[in-house]
């Protein structure tokens, strides 16, 4: 199911939370934030719409670490049911894709809900306070051809890493339902 993430709640204060990764190192989102701020992205392996985009969010999160801003990655669907987001296709995922920053796993879901993560991809801008200031798409291009795309996510966190506030006019990300436990 197609959906589209809300507004960005400007100032909000996200959680600190502590996950692990597939090879079961916990990491702190509070520990791995940068003086310019940290992006969170709820993403799975198995979305036709993460597909279309991981190798740019890398290639972006590349771009971010250069000016201060951090990237994490949370996979926040119920892998019981959904098999192609188990921790061993995350680690294969992550290879794959050349993932050089921290993709966890929310076994319980709670990081997810407390974001108020919607789909993958969500994408939350953080400021180095841990206060949101974007939440939008990864770009222009969603799944068709990005030669010639906006990168909104860097520049909205360019924009962050050097003013503390996010840009007014903020596009939503667009993506699969997550995959909730049931019960």
């Amino acid at each position: 199911m197609l959906l589209h993430t809300p507004l960005c709640d400007f100032g909000w204060q996200g959680p600190d939370f502590t996950l692990a990764d597939p090879y079961g190192t916990r990491h702190r989102r509070d520990d791995l934030t940068d003086p310019g701020g940290l992006v969170i992205a709820f993403i799975c392996n198995h979305c036709p719409y993460v597909q279309a985009i991981i190798d740019r969010l890398v290639a972006d999160a590349r771009a971010l670490q250069e000016i201060g801003v951090a990237t994490l990655a949370v996979m926040p669907n119920d892998y019981q049911s959904v098999s192609a987001d188990s921790p061993e296709n995350m680690r294969l995922f992550a290879q794959r894709h050349d993932i050089f920053f921290p993709y966890l796993i929310d076994e319980t879901q709670d990081t997810a809900r407390s974001y108020g993560a919607v789909c993958t991809p969500d994408f939350f801008g953080l400021d180095s306070g841990g206060r949101l200031q974007y939440r939008g798409r990864l770009d222009d291009a969603g799944m068709r051809d990005a030669s010639q795309r906006r990168p909104e996510l860097v520049e909205a966190m360019r924009l962050v890493a050097e003013t503390g506030r996010g840009p007014e006019k903020q596009s939503p990300s667009m993506g699969c339902s997550i995959k909730w436990k049931q019960g």
